[in-house]
């Protein structure tokens, strides 16, 4: 069937969809959502940031969700926004005026604890030439500032969060949406590329200042194309440090990646095998970093297979 895109919608058109019954349908790589809010800062969020994406001829969604406003007595004193999936109820609500990352909170849950017809792991994602690159990270290590300079500098988005794992076929499958950016990594990412579009600061979250950036048209448009798994790196920011890379053992790395599946004890021993066969296909790093510039010409050296480049 023929379908639009978000950016053929006014604002209006918009807002009226997701006031509506059925709510705003549209696709996500591989996931249908469904939509509902009455909230202004929604209504600009989904146009700022989903522009790109196709909006279906059909009703049915994958994915049901709302974000809105509490109906209860202590919202009338005390404006809060609350995260309903199907008829659950989730999250504690949070102040009105992080609505716009609880949007994105909220779908990464909703994705992370439904789709297990992928194995799904905590990391970035990021392609040259339908070979991906899996960047895990804890808090502070830099992933997402890395992941946006790489997709800034003309790297594929699979995505800023979560790698979707095939159980059948091992291949990566996008989700991009838009990157979360934190804090300082605000700042860095917009100075370097000024023409990138980021939506407004939100303070005073559980993670900082939050913005988010906008997923490039041509990440969004291959969104329905795979990619294989040849690389996991591990990064790890230091201020002033020179860039240096260590290979890590596969062993090592089934153990790590392990460590950030969000869905292997589901899968038992069918995700394990498929865990096995990422980090057996994969040359995997722990990169130093600290000089952005430096990172990606490295992983650009990576993508090319040019060992000499690499320290």
């Amino acid at each position: 069937m023929h379908a639009d895109t978000l950016n053929s919608l006014s604002l209006s058109d918009v807002t009226q969809r997701l006031q509506s019954r059925q709510g705003l349908i549209f696709d996500i790589g591989p996931f249908r959502v469904g939509v509902k809010s009455r909230l202004p800062a929604i209504s600009t969020h989904v146009a700022d940031m989903y522009g790109e994406y196709r909006v279906p001829d059909s009703a049915f969604a994958d994915l049901h969700f709302s974000v809105d406003a509490p109906l209860n007595m202590r919202a009338l004193w005390r404006k809060q926004v609350n995260f309903r999936f199907d008829d659950e109820t989730p999250f504690k609500p949070l102040p009105y005026d992080q609505a716009r990352p609880f949007f994105e909170w909220g779908l990464n849950w909703c994705i992370a604890t439904t789709a297990h017809q992928y194995l799904i792991i905590h990391a970035a994602v990021v392609a040259k030439n339908d070979r991906c690159a899996l960047i895990p990270g804890h808090p502070g290590a830099g992933k997402s500032t890395l992941c946006a300079a790489l997709v800034a500098a003309g790297w594929r988005l699979l995505s800023d969060e979560m790698a979707l794992i095939a159980l059948d076929s091992g291949l990566i499958w996008p989700v991009p949406r838009p990157i979360s950016l934190k804090n300082t990594s605000i700042d860095i990412i917009r100075k370097r590329n000024p023409e990138i579009f980021l939506g407004p600061l939100v303070t005073d979250t559980h993670k900082g200042t939050v913005a988010h950036m906008r997923a490039p048209a041509d990440s969004v448009a291959a969104a329905g194309i795979p990619a294989t798994a040849a690389w996991v790196v591990y990064p790890g920011y230091q201020a002033d440090i020179p860039l240096s890379a260590e290979p890590v053992s596969a062993c090592h790395s089934i153990l790590k990646l392990a460590d950030d599946s969000f869905n292997l004890p589901l899968l038992g021993g069918t995700g394990f095998e498929v865990l096995a066969d990422v980090a057996a296909d994969c040359t995997s790093y722990k990169l130093h970093y600290s000089n952005l510039d430096e990172a990606i010409a490295w992983f650009d050296a990576l993508s090319a297979e040019k060992a000499e480049q690499l320290p």
